[in-house]
């Protein structure tokens, strides 16, 4: 077995607040630089070789996980205007096509639109995702937008659909957020500068040179980002600019895409409204927007503003304490507003009459959201009801209460009714209980005999529910198969219990994310289950650094991917993508008070006494420009420094012995999530977790 890379100690001194900090590896920076690179490709190259050994357990999982793919994939189907659409996934292939038919005929006529699978082999990379596929009111075009590299960059192209051919003018640095013209002529795109702040929107006029496009909006207030949609209506594109917790929307009229956006209210730190856009709503019949907006509401309340006058609001709905609300889509029949209520995402179906229709799932730790709904004048709403349980359906539901089955995901290879899932209450000494939803097979009992996988993120008021992005059904049957129960827990800092949980976890009160999570192991580990790996992605690879620091003795392995776990550096420089406008996230160190709260808790100034490490997996993606590389790169060189064994663990012939410390760098193609591709996400989720059994003394 070879010895672990041992980055070079070159210290950088800096001061901030009368206090001196000194980073040995500070030279570790950019991916570009040969010196770093070659440091990072010794990473991978050291884990390559350690989890060897893996390689037939991660062989299995990844066989079982790509048997419960059907060979053809399809999406449910969604009308807009006189087609309708599906995303469909051809046999043998990684990558979907989106294709389309006339309403009333039959799908077997359907038209290929794109073939995101040929774009991928034209492109020769192992990496492809799109930015946006939008096809323009008149049905005649698409714009389509894609990242062969994983750096979030994308080139922007149209597609002449009656010919099947690109039109030779190309955006080549463009974000995601787009928005027609109702004639289909002209086209918006967001752009952003160099630290991926989208700040600026831009007009394309189809069959011009994209060198003659006209920037129609600029934000240069680093605090906020551009984000860009058309509204269901089809008569304004809008520009909502966002800030941590305040928020300001511009109107463009889609009749013409190259005026001066208006505001609807001014920006107001601590104040957040997004707008919907909902003609016939108002008093008579009157045009104007629903608003929906924290304004002396902290769980959120739906405001009316008329067309004349879209900064006057008056109230629809109040607020609702025990509610959350985020947002309201408007149809010509009634509208659907998206709320949380007791930790559980759901969707209320309002009638122009009055009536109301609660739409909630079924299983415990379920999740309602709505589906594609592009015409206004629908005589139903679609819904999806996901689980971690069971298949995601999609419903179309009227606003009467009747629902028809419009389609259902399939899984193969799977007996559902072998598996539970309920959700638990976690007390803690503040009067909160955390919520954490158990599943696992029927023949597991929660004795403290079985082994489990703990997956928490926390940050963002995000919702780790159902929709996350990783695809349950096909890879935790594995888990649960092998008598492992997989947990997921909800602490403050995500949204699962509304903004007040979110309050709870994040800025001064972050601590509090951590110790939910630290609380819910302990918990399981009370004679439920009788070891833990904890895993947890970007922010919630913070929490996982956290964890391993503060509360090593939890855990039989800690998974952090592309983890945030150089707080206090990273905020200190604004130059970083994503820095300046997270200080609302986790606090600005440049102010003294809010550099001691990150400095408490940052995982690279409190690492684990080394006799007390138990074995960490880290992983980072050179192209990554939400957590850069060198986050985890700098955390693994601290740790193997401060460690006299050098992070090979009590036993160097093993790949998860204590004191283990492993980085998995993607030195290729690949992006803050991981690798593209349906079979390839899942190759990656059999590698992550046939490391994760291994610490559970789980090897078949």
């Amino acid at each position: 077995m070879s010895t672990p890379p041992i980055a070079k100690a070159d210290p950088v001194t800096t001061s901030h607040h009368g206090k001196e900090s000194v980073d040995p590896y500070a030279w570790i920076a950019d991916p570009d630089v040969p010196e770093v690179m070659t440091y990072l490709q010794a990473e991978r190259d050291y884990y390559d070789e350690r989890t060897r050994g893996l390689v037939p357990l991660r062989e299995s999982l990844a066989a079982e996980m790509t048997a419960r793919v059907p060979e053809s994939e399809p999406s449910a189907s969604w009308q807009s205007g006189a087609w309708l659409y599906r995303r469909v996934t051809p046999p043998g292939h990684e990558y979907d096509q989106l294709i389309r038919w006339a309403a009333g005929s039959d799908e077997s006529d359907a038209q290929v639109l794109i073939d995101l699978q040929k774009v991928n082999e034209d492109a020769g990379s192992s990496y492809t995702r799109e930015g946006y596929l939008e096809v323009s009111p008149d049905g005649n075009w698409l714009a389509w937008s894609i990242d062969t590299a994983g750096d979030e960059v994308y080139a922007l192209r149209f597609r002449n659909l009656r010919t099947g051919e690109d039109l030779d003018e190309v955006v080549e640095r463009v974000y995601y957020g787009s928005a027609w013209s109702s004639d289909s002529g002209s086209f918006l795109y967001t752009v952003h500068d160099d630290t991926y702040r989208p700040y600026q929107v831009w007009c394309h006029r189809l069959g011009t040179d994209v060198t003659t496009d006209l920037m129609i909006f600029e934000d240069l207030d680093d605090r906020m980002e551009t984000e860009l949609f058309t509204t269901r209506s089809g008569a304004y594109a809008v520009l909502l600019i966002r800030g941590r917790g305040f928020t300001e929307v511009r109107l463009v009229s889609t009749h013409d895409l190259t005026a001066a956006p208006s505001v609807v209210r001014a920006r107001e730190v601590g104040i957040e409204y997004e707008v919907e856009h909902a003609p016939g709503f108002g008093p008579d019949g009157s045009d104007g927007f629903f608003v929906t907006t924290n304004l002396d509401a902290p769980e959120f309340r739906v405001m009316w503003a008329s067309a004349d006058s879209p900064d006057v609001w008056t109230e629809v709905i109040a607020e609702n304490p025990a509610e959350r609300i985020y947002g309201v889509e408007a149809f010509a029949n009634g509208y659907a507003l998206v709320l949380r209520r007791d930790g559980v995402g759901m969707v209320r179906l309002v009638s122009r009459a009055g009536g109301v229709v609660d739409v909630t799932p079924e299983d415990a730790g379920g999740l309602v959201h709505l589906g594609a709904n592009h015409n206004w004048d629908a005589d139903s709403v679609t819904v999806i009801i996901e689980s971690f349980l069971h298949p995601s359906v999609w419903w179309d539901v009227s606003f009467t209460g009747g629902r028809v089955e419009r389609h259902r995901n399939q899984v193969m290879n799977v007996d559902h009714s072998g598996y539970i899932i309920e959700r638990m209450w976690v007390p803690r000494p503040d009067g909160v209980s955390v919520p954490v939803d158990l599943m696992r097979s029927t023949t597991t009992p929660l004795d403290g005999t079985a082994a489990c996988i703990l997956y928490g993120y926390g940050s963002y008021e995000a919702s780790c529910d159902p929709d996350w992005g990783i695809d349950w059904w096909r890879s935790v049957p594995s888990l649960l198969d092998r008598g492992v129960v997989f947990a997921i827990g909800h602490p403050r800092g995500g949204g699962e219990m509304g903004r007040s949980w979110y309050d709870g976890g994040h800025m001064k009160t972050k601590v509090n994310t951590f110790d939910d999570q630290a609380a819910v192991g302990e918990y399981l580990l009370d004679g439920r289950v009788r070891a833990i790996v904890t895993r947890g992605l970007s922010a919630g690879g913070l929490l996982q650094g956290a964890l391993y620091g503060r509360r090593p003795d939890l855990w039989a392995g800690v998974l952090a991917e592309v983890p945030f776990v150089d707080v206090v550096t990273s905020m200190l420089d604004s130059s970083l993508p994503l820095t300046a406008q997270e200080w609302f996230e986790w606090g600005n160190p440049h102010i003294a008070e809010q550099y001691e709260w990150l400095a408490a808790y940052s995982p690279m100034l409190h690492l684990p006494p080394v006799d007390h490490r138990p074995p960490l997996l880290a992983t980072g993606a050179v192209h990554d420009v939400r957590v850069l590389v060198r986050e985890p790169a700098r955390w693994v060189a601290r740790l193997r420094a401060s460690d006299p064994n050098l992070g090979t663990g009590t036993d160097s012939s093993s790949p998860s012995s204590p004191g283990t410390v492993l980085l998995r760098v993607e030195t290729g193609a690949g992006a803050h999530g991981g690798p593209s591709g349906r079979y390839a996400e899942l190759a990656y989720e059999a590698e992550v977790y046939a490391w994760a059994l291994h610490c559970l003394g789980v090897t078949e």
